[in-house]
C-alpha cells in the first residue's frame, strides 16, 4: 500500500439505512469481503470478517454492519 492510499478515505454507504462514513483501504476491503461472503452464504468466513472489522473500527461497524 503506497502513502496515498493511507491518506484516502473512501466513503462506503449502508445500502439498507443510507448512512454513510469514511474508511480506509484496508477497512473498505474487508468490509467487501463480509458482502461478498453474505452473497455467496459463506457465513464462516462472514463472521470472521465481521468480528475482525468490528475490532478494527467500531464505529464503522456500527454504521455498516449492524
Amino acid at each position: 500500500m503506497n502513502n496515498k492510499q493511507k491518506d484516502t478515505m473512501i466513503k462506503t454507504t449502508n445500502p439498507f439505512s443510507g448512512q454513510s462514513i469514511d474508511l480506509t483501504f484496508e477497512e473498505r476491503d474487508l468490509y467487501s469481503t463480509i458482502k461478498r461472503a453474505e452473497e455467496r452464504e459463506d457465513y464462516e468466513l462472514m463472521q470472521k470478517s465481521i468480528d475482525k472489522f468490528s475490532r478494527l473500527n467500531p464505529k464503522a461497524y456500527r454504521v455498516l454492519v449492524d
